[in-house]
């Protein structure tokens, strides 16, 4: 990691020294001349980005970003006019945007977001006619959304504006944005209708409007965008009907309406058949819909004849006494039901129908208390609760996503779309999803998981003194289970579960291990869904704006260079997650510098028969025990061999599959295959007390 002011070579420019050094190239103007690419993300990068920076006049990518970048965006940038991608999200940079950006004609990516810029869009950034993204979002910029930026119509991937002080209404010409993946407009101050033309953006998969001043009906052209999964409208003034013809959106996964003037009668077919898509809080004039939406019936008014009114008194004697009737051999068969059940502690996957509002999670955690804490991820907290749910207590695992971090709503809706349809015996069971607002009001969304009580395998390699708790740690039957469990898991997902899925965030922190150590994959925020074919170029945009492909370390090289989402590179991540667990080290650690890297940590100790020296010391001591109690010097000798070579074998499948490039890299399927064989053989050879209870 660079920290400090490396970004004040260039406030030097004409001192070629210090930068050619700094970067390791060759000493010359010349070759700083044609830089292509720099990549500086996530460094501790501080000071102000300076003007010579347009001097890089070969420079294709600049990234940046998660610095500390101050003051403003030299407008020099607008000299490279071969930049592709301009990423300087995640810094503390103020000003204006250089109008003079609009003359990159050859820009893909433009990511100002979660900075501190101010006044308004430029419009002559409509002349960016190759741009695929656009972030704005989470900056102080005013004004309105000039129309110009409509006419991109090669934004496919997103148009994020949040976050913002803008004004005045939508264009119409929104219209035109066709192949547009994710239109983000939220927590401005946008007034007017929701325009029509809206429903001509036929590959919207998220639109969200929530948090302005919106008025005016619901436009009933929205139920054409029949690829929406989050439409979100909540928190502005609109009025009308329920759109009822939003039934026909059959990929809908979640629409939030909370918050306006909305009435007239919820349908119960369709998506709607499934309660805990909607949010509808905040309208006092709904009705009808499915039971765990909690609304009153709709009434319709009839004529006040004597025929009717004798006919409604016969109809409601005749439903109270069969609603008597079925409530009690309702009450009877669940008496029956529970004392069958006895003190069952587990919720089943049925129990995921039953809504929990965030009261509920809100006692379970004992006010998500810092002593129910039991881990923190990317973009929520995750709690130890105890709901009590019929009189059974059930001990689960609560995450409250940040909401107010970027992307914690797209990481929500990402795990809920991934863990609706799967069940494995591997992966952490999702019991149910709660979508609400929390006692300030503020938008609160959760995921319940069944509790896994031995934590993480994080944990367990890397153990933290506690007190006067003993450091645990894994014997190596219990480290090859491990990792057969998560390719296992993996394999699943990427094979055998209809529509592939990519994990894209394998580690240690994210495979849970549960009373017998069994390991379950966890945490599927950043996963990405493939078509069948496998082809990348169909990867599902649900969750593509969500921005991180990975974590450092784990994450594969071709992510680094703008590559799409791969079973390769969820391959990549469990090969340097494997060398993990048996070398106990993190790809992170600070051995891991100057070219070394847990894949050539590995693979030179293989080559050069150095196996002792990057293997974890707690196998080293443990593992002779295994050939100690042989009855003969010969027999030693034979399964100290044996065992060898099974070592050498699973650390050459870590090598294999954290190969820097994917062709090279063995299918999960394969790793699968490898391991199980490589375990059998271990049973047939050793008794089982003798390697870690085998």
């Amino acid at each position: 990691m660079i920290t400090g002011d490396p970004l004040g070579v260039l406030s030097s420019w004409n001192d070629s020294t210090h930068f050619c050094q700094w970067y390791g190239v060759s000493c010359s103007q010349k070759h700083i001349g044609r830089v292509t690419v720099l990549e500086l993300p996530s460094n501790k990068l501080s000071g102000s980005i300076s003007p010579h920076v347009g001097n890089l006049s070969f420079l294709q990518r600049l990234l940046l970003s998660n610095n500390s970048l101050i003051e403003g965006i030299p407008p020099e940038i607008g000299r490279l006019n071969r930049l592709q991608h301009l990423i300087l999200q995640d810094n503390l940079l103020g000003g204006l945007i250089p109008s003079n950006i609009s003359g990159l004609t050859r820009l893909y990516r433009l990511d100002l977001g979660d900075n501190k810029l101010q006044g308004e869009i430029p419009a002559a950034i409509g002349n960016c006619t190759s741009l695929i993204g656009l972030s704005f979002s989470q900056n102080n910029l005013s004004g309105t959304i000039p129309s110009q930026l409509m006419g991109l119509s090669s934004l496919s991937l997103h148009m994020l504006l949040s976050h913002n002080r803008l004004s005045g209404t939508i264009p119409i010409s929104i219209g035109s944005l066709t192949n547009l993946g994710e239109l983000d407009l939220s927590h401005n101050m946008l007034s007017g209708e929701i325009p029509a033309s809206l429903g001509s953006c036929a590959k919207l998969e998220m639109l969200s409007l929530q948090s302005n001043l919106l008025q005016g009906t619901i436009p009933s052209s929205l139920s054409s965008l029949r690829s929406i999964k989050l439409l979100d409208i909540s928190s502005n003034n609109l009025s009308g009907q329920f759109p009822k013809s939003f039934e026909g959106m059959k990929l809908l996964q979640l629409l939030n309406l909370s918050y306006n003037s909305i009435e007239g009668e919820v349908p119960s077919n369709g998506v709607f058949r499934n309660g805990s898509i909607i949010s509808i809080v905040g309208n006092g004039k709904l009705c009808g819909g499915v039971i765990e939406l909690n609304l009153p019936p709709c009434n319709f008014k009839q004529k006040k004849n004597a025929f009717s009114h004798k006919l409604i008194i016969k109809i409601v004697i005749s439903t109270v006494s069969s609603v008597l009737l079925l409530a009690f051999v309702g009450s009877w068969l669940l008496i029956f039901w529970n004392k069958k059940r006895g003190k069952q502690d587990t919720v089943s996957a049925d129990d995921s129908q039953l809504p929990l509002s965030y009261r509920d999670l809100h006692k379970a955690t004992n006010g998500f208390s810092g002593a129910n804490l039991i881990g923190v991820g990317s973009f929520g907290s995750v709690y130890k609760g105890l709901l009590d749910k019929n009189g059974i207590e059930t001990t689960v695992a609560v995450k409250v996503f940040n909401l107010q971090r970027r992307g914690g709503s797209k990481s929500f809706m990402a795990e809920c779309a991934a863990l609706k349809n799967i069940r494995h015996k591997n992966l952490v069971r999702i019991l149910t999803v709660c979508s609400g607002i929390d006692d300030q009001m503020n938008d609160f969304k959760a995921l319940v998981y069944e509790y896994l009580a031995n934590g993480s395998l994080e944990d367990w390699l890397h153990p933290v003194a506690d007190g006067n708790e003993p450091l645990r740690s894994l014997n190596f039957l219990q480290r090859l289970n491990v990792v057969i469990d998560v390719a296992t898991a993996v394999d699943y997902i990427h094979h055998q579960c209809g529509t592939p899925i990519v994990h894209c965030d394998l580690k240690p922190s994210n495979v849970l291990l549960n009373e017998d150590m069994t390991g379950h994959v966890n945490d599927f925020g950043l996963a990405r869904f493939l078509q069948p074919t496998g082809d990348p170029s169909s990867i599902g945009q649900m969750s593509s704006t969500i921005g991180i492909k990975g974590t450092i370390g784990y994450a594969p090289p071709e992510y680094g260079m703008g590559n799409e989402v791969s079973k390769q590179g969820d391959v990549y991540s469990y090969g340097v997650l494997l060398c993990e667990v048996f070398t106990g080290k993190r790809p992170t650690d600070e051995i891991f510098k100057e070219g070394l890297n847990i894949h050539t940590f590995v693979r030179t100790a293989l080559s050069e028969k150095l196996m002792a020296q990057v293997l974890d010391p707690v196998l080293i001591n443990e593992l002779p025990l295994a050939i100690s109690s042989s009855n003969t010097q010969e027999t030693k000798k034979k399964k100290g061999q044996i065992l060898e070579e099974v070592l050498i074998s699973i650390l050459e499948i870590g090598v294999v599959c954290s190969s820097d490039s994917p062709n090279e890299r063995i299918s999960i399927g394969e790793v699968v295959t490898r391991l199980v064989s490589l375990k059998n053989l271990l049973h047939d050879k050793f008794a089982q007390r003798q390697i870690g209870g085998m």
